[in-house]
């Protein structure tokens, strides 16, 4: 029996569509309601044909089709849902409506009834706020396509009661679906946790450090993301994407660790949304993009000796790395006048460690080795603005010897990587310092909703939360902007040498 045996959806766009379907498979009977009639039938329809497909491919019996159908009710007004125990709304993302909305239920259900509300980024507290009995509401937010994005954020507004939410997460899990709890907060878990991946790449494009296809391919091939940020942002749409990093941007009083980017308010305004429209940051074609080819690795007929900084990040690796490619290896206490010079910095960019060092800036590349060169599938390099040409082609030429990709970017601290994993890990850890949800439902809702390749606190312990503060701290100096200010709950477990995902007793 499931928790809810009569459950209703009030908007059956995309979202609504997908909790019902789930809801029917669970064994509830479920109720469809939308201010289009039209709007209803189709929904009924379009499940329906979902189920089909599923029976056509073996995944489904027919009779367990036709059971799930048989509890499908179409509805023509709210009164129709006043037997129903619990109702969640999925109409459109507006505080005025939402609240409007559940009002005019609370005049039909029993006081029993449970309402739920999809809301992706508004306040629970605030929707919540005009009903007669605030406590029997709660947020459920499910994420799209439903039926595969196995969790759901339960959300307590300040006065729901807690058997409620307790109710909401047993019937996600009759559903299929991994519950995760989190405080009523701008973009509860996963929209918040998401911020730093598109906007620190953002920011990186805007710099002028790289073009979006090599920043994507950058995040698939060092850290293993399945989309580069700007991929994903083209996939998701930025008529959807741009409003939400505004939306918790403005609901944190503009903490600049969410700070929006002009390219995307931009880009909005001129309708380059994404795959939806044809074109966003990448070009369309029968829904495949138009990607630009890889720079050519220059073809050199020598390349020179090989000085490697002594300040240099894993630089036993990086030793070994130029042994394995063949290079002429320098090991005096200053490179000679010809050789290629070698720093790996975490967080400084390329110019600092050559004025730092003393190094000649014209003969200066950094390496990113925050990830170890045996785990990635793309070496990344940076120039400064002395660089010389023939500076670069030699160590394209020479890290792309035994043929893993490199990418050749202009000067940033913290290259690509470095930045967009220390963000990622920087609002995680400030996530949990805040209490907003424990570290293992953190890490539940980020790689279930996101498909993030570890959770962001997992990632910040392989790639160590020591290595993860210095990038932070020295993009604070490089940039002097408070984004990077590293959270209490990584400096204090860095300091000590504590995991990030150990929780207080």
């Amino acid at each position: 029996m499931p928790v809810f045996p009569r459950v209703a959806l009030v908007g059956v766009g995309a979202m609504g569509r997908g909790i019902a379907q789930i809801a029917a498979q669970a064994g509830s009977a479920v109720t469809l309601y939308d201010t289009r009639p039209e709007a209803v039938a189709s929904a009924v329809r379009s499940i329906g044909e979902q189920w089909d497909r599923q029976v056509a491919k073996g995944k489904l019996t027919a009779e367990a089709a036709s059971a799930f159908k048989a509890r499908l009710r179409a509805a023509t007004q709210l009164d129709d849902l006043a037997d129903c125990e619990l109702v969640i709304e999925a109409v459109v993302e507006n505080l005025e409506v939402k609240q409007k909305l559940f009002v005019a239920l609370e005049a039909v259900v029993t006081t029993q009834t449970v309402l739920a509300t999809n809301t992706s980024s508004l306040s629970v507290t605030a929707i919540a706020a005009a009903l007669r009995h605030p406590q029997r509401l709660a947020g459920y937010h499910f994420f799209n396509p439903v039926p595969l994005m196995r969790v759901v954020e339960v959300i307590p507004g300040l006065r729901t009661d807690h058997a409620v939410c307790k109710q909401l997460a047993a019937y996600a899990r009759q559903m299929g679906h991994q519950p995760v709890q989190a405080q009523d907060t701008p973009g509860f878990i996963v929209n918040h946790a998401g911020r730093a991946y598109g906007t620190e790449a953002l920011r990186i494009v805007s710099e002028g450090v790289a073009d979006y296809a090599t920043i994507d391919r950058i995040l698939r091939d060092q850290v293993g993301f399945k989309l580069g940020p700007f991929e994903l942002m083209d996939l998701t749409a930025l008529d959807v994407s741009h409003p939400v990093m505004e939306s918790i941007y403005r609901q944190y009083y503009e903490e600049a660790r969410y700070r929006p980017s002009v390219i995307t308010a931009q880009r909005l305004a001129g309708g380059l949304l994404g795959r939806k429209t044809g074109e966003g940051f990448y070009r369309y074609r029968e829904d495949q993009a138009e990607l630009p080819p890889e720079p050519a690795v220059p073809q050199l007929a020598e390349l020179p000796p090989v000085w490697v900084s002594s300040r240099a990040a894993r630089r036993a690796e990086l030793y070994q790395l130029l042994k394995d490619l063949g290079a002429k290896i320098e090991t005096g206490q200053t490179p000679s006048s010809t050789a290629l010079t070698l720093v790996a910095p975490l967080g400084h960019d390329v110019t600092t460690v050559a004025v730092v060092e003393r190094l000649d800036p014209a003969r200066t590349i950094g390496i990113d080795l925050l990830v170890e060169d045996a785990a990635t599938r793309r070496r990344v390099l940076a120039t400064n603005p002395a660089t010389r040409r023939d500076m670069r082609d030699a160590a394209h030429a020479l890290f792309a010897r035994d043929g893993k990709a490199v990418s050749v970017i202009r000067d940033s601290g913290g290259f690509v990587t470095q930045r967009v994993v220390a963000g990622i890990v920087n609002v995680a850890a400030d996530i949990c310092q805040q209490r907003i949800c424990t570290p293992a439902d953190l890490e539940t809702a980020v790689t279930l909703g996101l498909g993030y390749p570890l959770g962001p606190l997992a990632m910040g312990d392989r790639y160590g939360p020591t290595n993860v503060l210095e990038v932070l701290f020295n993009l604070q100096t490089v940039y002097g902007d408070p984004r990077y200010r590293p959270s209490p709950w990584l400096r204090r477990r860095g300091a000590i040498g504590l995991s990030l995902l150990h929780e207080e007793e």
